[in-house]
């Protein structure tokens, strides 16, 4: 075990740990707990990371199999106990760009992003509720605060987790449940590599999950990164429509 400074968690999960966040924070918080368990689709990026690892155990799981998930919670709680950590970091990202509006984008992105998310919740808040503890991070995104080009079916999604996250908070707080929803602007990971406009303050992934655990172990409701961008995009929230359309077209249509 690591002889940093201890954690409040025993056993974590982290759904979509195969690459980008998930993974480095898995790697961040191994060696510290008894167990990181680590889901996503990849069983050979799983493994990988397992075999580089200390405390890391990998299950693949499709999100989007609601029985799937359930039956990898349950194996995960009889060999590791109770999980009182679980960062939901799985996520697709789909360029959207009219005049064609393809369902299939949107449906993907809803079914992986939105409810993924909420496949997994359905296992772990009873539990968590019952047991009165835990703590659940939802990865969400700055591109769920408004409206952005290219973004219509990944912001979608985003900007439901956002509201997910607080029309739950109340109740899983009065609980002893504690729930974070993360607002990341842009990070260096794979799903980031392919975007062909730019990316303003973009961070590494490692800083990513410092920023990250940092949050989560002060209990934060909303946690963001990097700062000077994730401020700029909360200002912009604010913003009348007319004003907001208005810097769309001129600077982030004129640019792409």
């Amino acid at each position: 075990m690591s002889d940093k400074e201890p954690l409040p968690w025993r056993a974590a999960w982290i759904v979509g740990a195969s690459t980008g966040l998930g993974a480095a924070l898995a790697k961040l918080l191994d060696g510290r707990l008894a167990t990181v368990a680590v889901s996503a689709r990849s069983a050979e990026k799983l493994n990988a990371l397992h075999s580089a690892s200390q405390t890391i155990v990998a299950y693949p799981l499709d999100i989007t199999d609601e029985s799937a998930v359930a039956q990898c919670y349950r194996e995960i709680e009889s060999k590791a106990g109770p999980v009182d950590l679980v960062v939901l970091s799985a996520g697709t990202w789909e360029v959207v760009t009219p005049p064609d509006l393809d369902p299939k984008a949107f449906r993907n992105s809803m079914e992986v992003n939105f409810m993924g998310v909420v496949n997994v919740l359905a296992q772990v808040v009873p539990d968590m509720m019952k047991r009165g503890s835990g703590q659940i991070a939802i990865i969400s995104s700055v591109a769920g605060y408004r409206g952005l080009p290219k973004a219509a079916a990944y912001g979608a999604t985003k900007a439901a987790l956002i509201n997910l996250a607080e029309s739950l908070y109340p109740e899983l707080e009065a609980k002893g449940v504690t729930l974070s929803i993360v607002n990341p602007g842009f990070v260096e990971t794979p799903m980031t590599a392919v975007n062909d406009f730019p990316m303003p303050f973009i961070m590494p992934v490692d800083a990513a999950a410092e920023r990250l655990l940092h949050g989560l172990e002060r209990k934060r409701y909303e946690i963001t990164f990097p700062r000077r961008f994730t401020w700029i995009m909360k200002f912009v929230r604010l913003l009348p429509n007319a004003i907001y359309f208005w810097i769309v077209r001129r600077f982030i249509l004129q640019s792409s």
